[in-house]
């Protein structure tokens, strides 16, 4: 009998949440996906030292006056690399997240994502097979807007309801990032006593939503469900576009026979879109819903602080001339 994981792709494409080439490579996933906190963790583990020096050697020479500036280079030069790493070992898309700080600046935002996209060029990275991913604010839909139009493949990240959903879609986002895990850490601090099945999880739920809401009105976005806590919760997801999973959750599935059958499929029903939201409108749902908001705020957050750590460690390689 296959194993889960190996009857999950029949229905779902397989992607692996990880910088982490050694896990890349064992699973064979189609994509691959990173954040500030994976690269931290990818940098933190040693595998990417020799990167990290060169990045560093590159941003001094630059830079040589200027140590935020350099700070900056040395970033932007390892996530390329890396990058170019893991679309060696993949045959399909590769995500480099855009700074957190910019999570509110549309401006910002679409001047990263060019600058990324022209250091993917010069190293002769295929560009057309990395994905630009964006925290899902108002602003980042926004700055996807102008991205997709330009050629610029995105993946609107940090989704905890349909507002957002409907905001990236309606930019014309390539890819979602739904979070299911995070969803649910928020209910089970709100009603510790509660008891959920994977089946009927807040955030299984939700993804569930938001994938039949893009199959009724037509939207080609691609749903890719991310943050699991078990493989119950992407078992109760089989069938949706993508799913995003880490290293100790392929193992899981990788381990485990018995019989996987799709969850999600498209039921057919089409009807005319409903009228794009509005900048009020989309803020208005947000502060509806408190999860949504606090959750996609502390999503933020996390990211920006580990990209913090990341910096001083540059900083530190920096001064002392490594």
């Amino acid at each position: 009998m296959k194993s889960l994981l190996n009857q999950l792709r029949d229905y779902t494409k397989v992607v692996a949440d990880t910088g982490d080439l050694e896990a890349i490579r064992r699973f064979a996933p189609e994509d691959a996906t990173t954040n500030p906190s994976l690269v931290l963790k990818a940098v933190q583990s040693g595998d990417y030292d020799a990167l990290l020096r060169q990045s560093v050697a590159l941003a001094r020479r630059l830079n040589p006056q200027d140590e935020e500036r350099a700070i900056e280079t040395a970033q932007d030069n390892l996530v390329v690399a890396m990058a170019q790493r893991i679309l060696d070992a993949t045959p399909g898309k590769v995500s480099i997240e855009v700074s957190a700080r910019y999570s509110y600046d549309i401006d910002a935002t679409v001047t990263k994502a060019r600058e990324l996209r022209r250091l993917l060029s010069q190293v002769g990275a295929p560009v057309e097979r990395v994905l630009i991913k964006i925290a899902a604010t108002w602003e980042g839909a926004q700055a996807a807007r102008i991205l997709e139009r330009e050629g610029v493949n995105c993946n609107l990240t940090l989704i905890f309801n349909l507002a957002q959903a409907r905001a990236c879609a309606e930019a014309g986002a390539f890819l979602v990032s739904p979070f299911v895990g995070r969803i649910l850490d928020w209910y089970k601090q709100a009603n510790p006593d509660m008891e959920y099945v994977p089946e009927q999880e807040p955030g299984v739920l939700s993804v569930k939503d938001i994938y039949r809401y893009y199959r009724r009105y037509g939207y080609a976005t691609i749903v890719m469900g991310a943050s699991f806590r078990n493989i119950g919760e992407i078992i109760a997801l089989a069938g949706c576009d993508r799913l995003t999973i880490s290293p100790s959750l392929l193992e899981a599935l990788a381990d485990t026979q018995g019989t996987l059958l799709p969850a999600l499929c498209d039921d057919g029903v089409r009807a005319a879109p409903p009228e794009p939201l509005t900048e009020k409108e989309f803020r208005w749902l947000m502060s509806e819903d408190a999860m949504a908001t606090e959750k996609l705020a502390e999503g933020i957050r996390g990211f920006y602080q580990d990209q913090l750590k990341l910096e001083a460690m540059i900083r530190d390689r920096l001064r002392g001339g490594d």
